[in-house]
């Protein structure tokens, strides 16, 4: 029997090979995923070891929740005591930085340890500063900032004072809480940042330990040093395990991601291993008859079909590991090259990550191949002794078991839809009404052989008007098998439903927001400021409003409460330059003393028109407003005040957090105006509208590419179990070829059949899925929509369009081999085969 199998692997590896394409993409993409989060999980333990190393003693504030900080004198004593060789207080602050343009940008600035052992960064190029006006630089900052070493740069301090210092150096720094995300990162002496921030107190201390002096030693030293100031010492190891441990979630959460649309991909390629087999089965019927009646059993008919699984399993799990390091490779470039750095490409290549390619590569191939493998046990020895026909069950296209799943399944995604669609919480909404709609599309794969049919009438009308003959003989090979159809096609139908899904929706979002933004801000021009904690000067919107350009300006501030915050607006700028819907109450009562809240926040406090609502400002005092009105369609804040309301809640606020500046009627293009008094301050950027919303749009569109290029694999896989599909069945209707041929079809009819069956396959995916998918994301807006945010459900029949005519293409190349091999196998040949 081993014989026996070896004979038939020699004899169908080309099929096998084929087939094993499918199942090897979806190794790639879970390979992949796991070598990119170990490399990702290396990386972080490098940057973070970067942020431990030398450390012998570290102190920090731990659960204290008003630490002191260290002050010079307790550093001095750390350093004097016995044992440590080195001592450092670590500092970190944010203030902007000018860049080259002359335009602030938030900036971290960090301590530089005077103990070389203690510092957490890397020289690139240069040195470290050195002395009072010196300063280096992160080599990211370098380049997002245009700056150059020996260059003045400057940052500004309280007051938007201005402090200078040459850049001397760049590093290259480790990741810690504080260090890791968007700002521009500088390192200056301890001293100097006093200097920028008075207030500033180092956050924690370091210290290495005298040779010989263990890390528990050194930590009990600098503990009685510390005495009850409320600070938590550890020894070296200690921070670096909790360093090591905090990057777990990190790297895992990046990859849960991926695995998600490797699972998918994983479960549209077992869907075409599975088809494969049943094909492969059903034209072996006659031989595993035969080895019936020469005294194989039931099991050793079995396990050869499963045999041959493994053997495509362990070959698809080869190449689909050295396809998933590549995938990996490639992912680290494109991730570094959307952030700016030149992280090194790491592959590790963990015994775990080789375990899961080959039992994932194995173990889906053979669980795919179960169900034929038990088909082909079925096979009575008799059916040796005829030619194979259709089989019932093959063309049938339902059964009970398969109606009772189907109608549980609908059961489950139309409750889990509906009661989404009436929950509050948004999160929750759409988790159980995305589940909602998993189920249904479970109920479609499941039904598809009933849906076979009818969709195959009405995709094949115009090719039959078209293509007469070919094209009618292509819609019923399509239609003869339903299940083997509905088992191709399924593939497809699940990659297009998620794209078209995520398509919706995020279209949907983008329009709502572009909306958003033109009903909800009419100014011509905002002005903001670059640094979220500096507010742009009072004389800026002075400056503006006295523009010939100008019809009037709107400056606006924010005042943050405890768990809420609050807009402040000139009165005579709503409903003009602010644009809000009144639930309740009216906006010309607003006024000294008076705020108008959103209907969201009005509901979580319980209040409404004629209540008193309690602002208390952060590090202030507490204030009673009198609520005139509550509104909804911004989500601006909690609710809004005039400006002088504002202030009088807030009295540090010292400025406007943006002027939103309207053109007079008839100017057409008053931006360099507008630039031209901007320019006066670092801290003000000119936006518009339009630039608004090209970069949302930009923003979904990234995330739009990212989730296309992931499900994009399935598609692939499932466009290549078309094409398996059609090889097989062109073997399969050799004799059927040929005699179309006897009968007077042409090579060129022949491979327009060929091209045709193929489409309406495609098109049978990619019509149901696009279905599916505009449906699942009504759902799914439908249930994030709420009181303060109404998504608009748009439909993009520009990108459906594309996407129907990708899967055309996509089907016309599917199908070029198996139609150039069945034109060329001759008449005789063909009506020779058994």
């Amino acid at each position: 029997m081993l014989r026996t199998i070896i004979a038939g692997l020699k004899a169908r590896t080309a099929r096998l090979v084929l087939s094993s394409i499918a199942i090897a993409l979806g190794v790639a993409f879970v390979t992949g995923t796991l070598v990119l989060g170990d490399a990702m999980a290396a990386s972080l333990r490098d940057e973070f070891a970067k942020n431990a190393r030398g450390i012998d003693v570290g102190a920090g504030p731990g659960d204290n929740p008003n630490p002191r900080g260290i002050t010079q004198e307790t550093l001095e004593a750390v350093r004097k005591t016995p044992g440590i060789a080195g001592a450092d207080v670590r500092m970190q602050t944010s203030v902007p930085l000018l860049g080259g343009d002359g335009k602030a940008r938030p900036a971290s600035v960090d301590s530089l340890a005077s103990t070389p052992e203690l510092r957490e960064f890397d020289l690139v190029e240069g040195r470290f500063p050195d002395g009072a006006g010196e300063i280096a630089v992160d080599v990211r900052t370098l380049t997002s900032a245009k700056l150059a070493i020996g260059q003045r740069i400057t940052l500004l301090g309280e007051g938007e004072r201005k402090h200078e210092y040459t850049l001397v150096g760049t590093y290259r720094q480790g990741a810690s809480p504080l260090s890791v995300g968007g700002y521009e990162h500088v390192v200056l002496p301890p001293e100097q940042i006093r200097v920028i921030s008075p207030d500033e107190v180092p956050y924690g201390l370091v210290a290495t330990a005298a040779a010989g002096v263990s890390q528990q030693q050194a930590a009990d030293s600098v503990r009685q040093v510390l005495g009850e100031q409320g600070f938590e010492v550890k020894t070296g190891e200690q921070l670096t395990a909790e360093s090591l441990a905090s990057i777990n979630s990190r790297a895992a959460e990046f990859t849960s991601v991926l695995l998600a649309f490797a699972v998918i991909a994983l479960v549209v390629a077992a869907m075409v291993i599975y088809n494969t087999f049943t094909i492969l089965v059903a034209q072996r019927t006659r031989e595993l008859a035969l080895m019936r009646c020469v005294g194989a059993s039931r099991g050793q008919v079995f396990r050869s079909v499963l045999a041959e699984a493994a053997v495509m399993g362990l070959v698809a799990s080869v190449l689909g590991l050295l396809g998933g390091i590549g995938v990996s490779a490639g992912l680290q470039k494109i991730i570094s090259s959307i952030d700016g750095s030149d992280a090194e490409v790491l592959l590790p290549l963990a015994p775990t990550t080789v375990l899961a390619a080959f039992g994932v590569g194995v173990l889906v191939t053979v669980l795919a191949a179960v169900l034929p493998a038990r088909k082909a046990t079925s096979v009575p020895p008799v059916a040796a002794l005829r030619s194979q026909p259709d089989s019932g069950d093959e063309v049938a296209r339902t059964g009970l078991l398969r109606t009772l799943s189907a109608v549980l399944l609908v059961l489950v995604g139309l409750g889990g839809v509906v009661l989404g669609l009436r929950m509050q919480d948004e999160e929750a909404a759409m988790i159980i009404a995305g589940a909602g709609t998993m189920a249904l599309l479970g109920a479609a794969v499941v039904l598809g052989p009933l849906l076979v049919g009818p969709v195959n009438r009405v995709l094949g009308v115009l090719p039959r008007a078209l293509f007469g003959v070919p094209a009618k003989l292509a819609s019923a090979n399509a239609g003869r098998n339903p299940k083997r159809t509905a088992a191709t096609t399924a593939a497809l139908m699940i990659g297009v439903t998620i794209v078209a899904t995520v398509t919706v929706v995020a279209t949907s979002a983008k329009e709502t927001a572009n909306a958003q933004v033109d009903e909800r801000f009419p100014a011509d021009y905002t002005v903001n400021s670059a640094v979220f904690d500096r507010m742009l000067p009072r004389q800026l919107a002075t400056d503006l409003a006295a523009l010939p350009e100008v019809a009037r300006v709107a400056p606006t501030v924010t005042v943050y409460g405890r768990g809420s915050y609050f807009t402040g607006v000139p009165k005579d700028a709503l409903g003009d330059l602010v644009r809000l819907k009144v639930e309740s109450g009216s906006l010309d009562a607003l006024g000294e003393g008076k705020i108008a809240l959103s209907a969201q926040y009005a509901k979580r406090e319980g209040l409404s028109v004629g209540d008193t609502a309690v602002v208390s400002v952060l590090d202030g005092d507490s204030t009673t407003l009198s609520v005139v009105a509550v509104v909804s369609g911004q989500n601006l804040a909690n609710g809004i005040m005039t400006l002088e309301t504002a202030t009088g809640v807030d009295p540090k606020l010292d400025g406007y957090e943006s002027i939103m500046v309207k053109l007079k009627p008839g100017v057409t293009d008053g931006r360099a105006a507008v630039e031209k008094v901007a320019d006066t301050s670092p801290l003000a950027v000119v936006d518009s509208a339009a630039e608004t919303k090209a970069q949302l749009s930009s923003q979904l569109d990234q995330v739009l590419a990212f989730v296309w290029a992931l499900i994009g694999l399935a598609v692939v896989i499932a466009l290549f179990g078309i094409a398996n599909t059609l090889t097989l069945s062109v073997l399969e209707r050799t004799r059927e070829s040929a005699l179309l041929r006897a009968l007077g079809l042409t090579r060129g009819q022949l491979r327009l059949m060929l091209v045709v069956e193929s489409i309406l396959m495609a098109l049978m995916g990619a019509a149901l899925g696009l279905v599916l998918g505009i449906g699942f994301g009504w759902v799914l807006i439908e249930a994030i929509g709420n009181d303060d945010m109404d998504v608009a459900f748009t439909v993009p029949f520009d990108q459906i369009g594309v996407m129907l005519a990708a899967a055309v293409v996509a089907a016309v190349v599917a199908a070029a081999l198996p139609a150039r091999r069945a034109a060329r196998t001759s008449v005789v040949a063909g009506m020779a085969e058994a």
